[in-house]
């Protein structure tokens, strides 16, 4: 039975978590499709795919695409992690995004320098889709957000920009969701700029120009951290308003 105490990709994550440590999946063994596991627990393919990616930040399972989950370990890893959603606070949040801004601008650079033009497209795809101010809130549009930016993550192509990349965006969706539903109801003429940060960056990663599309991943950052109203006072500089 699923509570309402925690949020639902943190009960499912939970579940398959136990059920891995009592052996119900063993290792080896593959976890249910995500369909199945939605069905089970009565929640929509996002929360699977948020939950599954939670276990595999902790270790339990590795997954390829087309292929599944498949179980590595029966408890978790006691590596990097970064507090979920229930106890992350805005200090700590913050911190994140600090982070974020170092690690996503390295990695819009490498983008710029090593990007295919699947790459390109799968980027564009993600903006088409994004372009909609009707669909800014919703969780169609978070999944586009983060999805452009594991975009761009991909382009690197280095793995571990990839698995770091999709953790973090995966422990501050909700924010993601909280600023972009901030940005429409409350500072409705916003929207566009936001997307025309996403924009801009593309640009920058599609001419090839990796130091421009360091300062714009970080100036997109540094503006979603100030429309969060997250405290940087030990930046040097500040967000261009």
């Amino acid at each position: 039975m699923l509570t309402k105490s925690l949020t639902l990709t943190e009960q499912v994550a939970g579940k398959l978590a136990s059920d891995i440590t009592a052996g119900v999946y063993p290792v080896g063994g593959k976890l249910p499709t995500g369909k199945a596991l939605a069905q089970l627990y009565g929640v929509s393919a996002a929360v699977i795919r948020e939950a599954t990616e939670r276990l595999r930040a902790q270790g339990l399972v590795e997954s390829r695409q087309g292929a599944g989950c498949t179980v590595v370990s029966r408890t978790a890893s006691p590596g990097f992690q970064v507090p979920g959603r229930a106890t992350l606070d805005r200090a700590q949040l913050a911190s994140v995004y600090e982070l974020r801004m170092e690690l996503e601008g390295g990695a819009a650079a490498l983008a710029a320098a090593r990007r295919s033009e699947a790459d390109l497209a799968c980027m564009a795809a993600c903006l088409a889709a994004l372009e909609n101010p009707l669909s800014h809130a919703d969780d169609q549009g978070v999944e586009q957000d983060i999805g452009f930016h594991g975009a761009i993550a991909v382009a690197t192509h280095n793995t571990y920009y990839q698995q770091l990349l999709q953790y973090l965006n995966l422990q501050v969706r909700a924010a993601v969701r909280i600023a972009r539903e901030n940005t429409q109801q409350h500072q409705a003429d916003l929207v566009v700029d936001v997307h025309q940060e996403h924009v801009a960056l593309y640009q920058a990663i599609a001419a090839r120009d990796p130091q421009r599309a360091r300062a714009a991943a970080v100036l997109h950052l540094q503006r979603a951290a100030a429309r969060l109203r997250l405290d940087f006072s030990s930046f040097d500089s500040k967000p261009t308003p």
